[in-house]
């Protein structure tokens, strides 16, 4: 077969051996370390260092939450906010990057052919690219939405004051999570979920748990609902909705001064050249990759919120540098970034973190399983500060002490769930996290506890009843 001679050609020789595509967290690790190794490295990012996660998600929601909890006005929280974003940024800096071997462009990138890159009206040539976009907010195609005044969890952080009346449409983590901090801050919320219940992804159990202390915060919670419009209210607007079922008497409006989209987050794979290079995508709309996060293009990698399934800072900086590496090294070895023990956090009240199956995805799995539960109102340091809430379960193959997934329910379960993700990363079953003495009265004694009924479940009732007998003949012989 004759080559095309249209097809683009492979340079002789490279301005770059690396050039990543975003500075969120996936970019930011993937610029760093290959300039770390010595490779010459670009990094470009069209809007802020730092990414969403500084800017307009990790950061600001948690020091939204941190904030309303100390029982701050709305003024003082969207401080609190700055200052928390204005104390960060420095370790996202353009100075720092460039102070570390890194050179920083901000401005629109876009792929020519799979080896050439423009920026700012130069184009550069690279052995190997890293696409790290990530992702923004999915705006659902409800009629009347674009004459409202909505926001999502970008721009939310733009609001002069508190909304009065906020309705949340979408009760995942960010929802929740926005949903108890608003509250605390004097607004009226009502919460829309066209899932049966919060949290959908989480164990019944978790969600209820999650709801019962939304009800105590006056929060209204519409689960199994459906949006099918803004309309026009008065002077305001107005949410309708309908019960998935069909009841409670048909369709229901639900004024408000803000709405906020809550439903999920699409990763950015258009206007920058990856369609026309011919980058495949996947049906959920991702770039597709093998398991060394490698395109079609094996020198074209992708990590983060574009690739997915996790949409976690923290998976995102471990996809960048194992793509950083594969780019410059994938010629010698390739590393796969590991997804056994990944842990998440929804920074509610109570949080609620989970690492490996929760017992809904060994179900959908069909992966058998017993469950050891520990209660947190059995736990001192729980009773100590009055936050005795929430529990740890444990899921493990039965009659083993293998951790298949942990789920902390309770105050701090996202400090409480680090042992268990190293437990279960580095294979260390239950009987080595009993075996590991923890300070007295601190959270951490909780995993060791659970471990300690489940040792105490599966203890041999033959070896007891022997130890019995022992026992009772070094006492002389007496029953």
């Amino acid at each position: 077969m004759a080559a095309n001679p249209h097809a683009p050609r492979r340079p002789r020789r490279f301005d770059r051996n690396l050039i990543v595509i975003g500075a969120g967290a996936g970019g930011l690790v993937a610029a760093y370390l290959g300039a770390a190794l010595r490779a010459r490295v670009t990094l470009i990012e069209r809007g802020r260092m730092g990414g969403d996660c500084l800017n307009s998600g990790c950061v600001p929601s948690k020091a939204l939450i941190h904030a309303a909890a100390a029982g701050l006005d709305f003024a003082a929280a969207k401080a609190r906010i700055e200052a928390a974003i204005t104390a960060i940024a420095p370790h996202d800096s353009i100075a720092r990057y460039e102070s570390l071997g890194v050179d920083v462009r901000v401005g629109e990138a876009r792929l020519l052919d799979p080896w050439r890159v423009a920026i700012g009206g130069e184009i550069l040539t690279t052995r190997a690219i890293v696409i790290a976009a990530g992702a923004a907010p999915v705006i659902p195609p409800l009629p009347g939405l674009a004459e409202a005044p909505f926001v999502t969890s970008e721009t939310l952080w733009d609001l002069a004051d508190l909304p009065r009346r906020l309705v949340i449409l979408g009760g995942g983590p960010i929802g929740c999570e926005l949903a108890q901090a608003f509250a605390r801050l004097g607004a009226a919320v009502t919460l829309v979920e066209q899932a049966p219940s919060l949290l959908s992804r989480e164990d019944d159990e978790v969600s209820a748990l999650l709801a019962k202390a939304m009800a105590r915060q006056g929060i209204t919670r519409l689960t199994g609902h459906r949006a099918l419009a803004v309309t026009r209210a008065g002077d305001g607007f107005a949410l309708r909705v309908e019960s998935e079922g069909g009841g409670e008497g048909g369709p229901r409006e639900i004024v408000f001064d803000r709405l906020l989209i809550a439903i999920g987050r699409k990763p950015r794979v258009a206007d920058y050249g990856l369609e026309e290079i011919g980058v495949r995508l996947t049906a959920r709309g991702t770039v597709e990759t093998n398991p060394w996060l490698q395109t079609n293009y094996p020198h074209i990698l992708a990590c983060g919120d574009v690739v997915g399934p996790w949409q976690f800072t923290h998976m995102a900086g471990h996809q960048g540098g194992i793509a950083a590496l594969n780019g410059l090294f994938g010629w010698l070895w390739r590393l796969r970034p590991q997804d056994a023990a990944v842990p998440a956090v929804t920074f509610t009240t109570p949080e609620v973190a989970r690492v490996g199956l929760n017992e809904r995805a060994a179900r959908e799995k069909g992966i058998n399983y017993e469950v050891t539960r520990y209660d947190l109102a059995e736990l001192d340091r729980a009773l100590i500060e009055g936050e005795s809430e929430g529990f740890v379960k444990i899921l493990t193959p039965p009659g083993r002490d293998r951790l298949l997934g942990v789920t902390i329910v309770g105050h701090g379960a996202g400090e409480m769930l680090a042992p268990a993700t190293l437990a279960l990363r580095h294979r260390l079953g239950l009987r080595k996290i009993l075996a590991t003495i923890q300070p007295y009265p601190t959270r951490s004694e909780a995993l060791r506890a659970a471990a300690g009924i489940w040792r105490q479940n599966h203890a041999s009732p033959r070896a007891l009843a022997w130890l019995a007998r022992l026992h009772a003949w070094r006492r002389g012989g007496e029953g």
